[in-house]
């Protein structure tokens, strides 16, 4: 067990196709890799075709695996349709209830406590894109210096500001404030910093995004293998959607270049313990905008890293690619989407089985891969026999 290792891999918004509440959430028929497939005339993933990706669900240019690893779909328990309550469960915390949304934009007595917590003016509050957002308030906060305070579908409250006119350290320091007003009824899952820079009509995000989230709402898995003496490393926001509880090391992966490269070197060096990914812009970057090109481009780069890991993987590797939520491209809206999630799991002795269970799965696995044991107080079931 000691010299075991694991790896879990979450392509962010991959989702395979609609859960049975999808229609509570305005997502009846959600399917994002079958309808990115369908749109881009086919999916060109040679590793995660041999894997089983095309045995989970039929999607366009995968064909079936002649010798799959494990494979099958897993669906949340709890509420929601985020990364951060999707990430959570995958480590087996399940939130008791929705996180609180606002989609006609925050109230005044909580717009009046922010601008008192940051010494500022807010600007915009209401659900907007987060490209669009900049563009069409960016002139104004970099003549007022007010924040562009914004939100969207999910559990968020996200901040923009110019670097030249708040520098990070600076709109870290705000968000680490607004954390402490968003508390209680108000808890948000998230608040997120958002730089920015260049000039009107040029403007662009920085790599310096930082969530501010908020405790898991339970036990997780997480905790489970640092009791057992397992190292936990987080690649890209991992850690933040964590609120830093149960990592041990974070290791920087603000875009997909950044994550893969950071992963792949903990393939490389890594002697024993547990990786957690999250390859951010599937979801960020390309998913919210529907550039199903963009998306396709996006997961031909995460197939091709997956083949050199395996390159290097032994018999006391674990490998999980999965996901956390759909973004469905084919969706009325451009929200994450209520959906099943892919999963990949190459191990020894993983047989080609198929296994459709829970997010919670994943860690009950893990757990049982590097410590050899269960943990009965969390949700989940392993799908790794030992």
């Amino acid at each position: 067990m000691k010299r075991r290792r694991a790896f879990v891999v979450v392509a962010d918004a991959c989702g395979a196709g609609a859960l049975p509440d999808a229609d509570a959430y305005g997502d009846a028929g959600a399917n994002t890799l079958g309808h990115l497939a369908a749109a881009v005339g086919g999916l060109q993933l040679p590793v995660l075709e041999a894997l089983g990706l095309g045995s989970i669900i039929a999607l366009e240019g995968v064909a079936p695996a002649a010798a799959p690893a494990l494979h099958g779909r897993l669906g949340a328990q709890g509420p929601g349709k985020d990364s951060t309550t999707g990430h959570w469960e995958l480590m087996g915390a399940i939130a008791p209830a929705p996180l609180p949304t606002y989609p006609g934009g925050f109230p005044p007595q909580i717009i009046r406590a922010l601008e008192r917590a940051a010494g500022r003016r807010m600007l915009c509050n209401r659900p907007y894109n987060g490209i669009a957002v900049i563009d069409d308030f960016g002139a104004e906060h970099l003549r007022e210096g007010a924040l562009i305070l914004y939100t969207s579908a999910d559990s968020v409250l996200q901040l923009a500001a110019h670097v030249d006119v708040v520098g990070e350290e600076e709109l870290y320091a705000i968000c680490a404030a607004a954390r402490e007003v968003m508390r209680g009824e108000h808890g948000v899952g998230r608040v997120i910093a958002r730089p920015f820079t260049g000039a009107p009509g040029a403007f662009r995000r920085t790599e310096g995004r930082h969530d501010f989230s908020i405790a898991p709402p339970a036990r997780t898995y997480l905790r489970e293998l640092q009791d057992d003496g397992v190292p936990v490393h987080a690649v890209g926001k991992v850690a933040d959607l964590f609120a830093g509880e149960g990592i041990d090391h974070a290791h920087p992966g603000a875009t997909n270049a950044r994550a893969l490269a950071e992963t792949t070197r903990l393939v490389a060096e890594l002697e024993h313990g547990f990786v957690f990914t999250n390859l951010v812009e599937t979801d960020q970057v390309y998913g919210h905008r529907k550039d199903v090109a963009g998306f396709h481009g996006a997961l031909r780069e995460i197939d091709a890293a997956v083949g050199g890991w395996l390159e290097q993987l032994g018999p006391g590797d674990l490998l999980v690619i999965t996901a956390d939520h759909g973004c469905d491209p084919a969706a009325a809206h451009s929200d994450h989407t209520r959906e099943h999630v892919p999963l990949l799991a190459r191990f020894a002795g993983h047989g080609g089985r198929r296994h459709d269970g829970a997010l919670a799965d994943v860690g009950a696995s893990v757990l049982r891969w590097l410590s050899g044991r269960d943990a009965p107080g969390l949700p989940g079931t392993s799908f790794i026999d030992i």
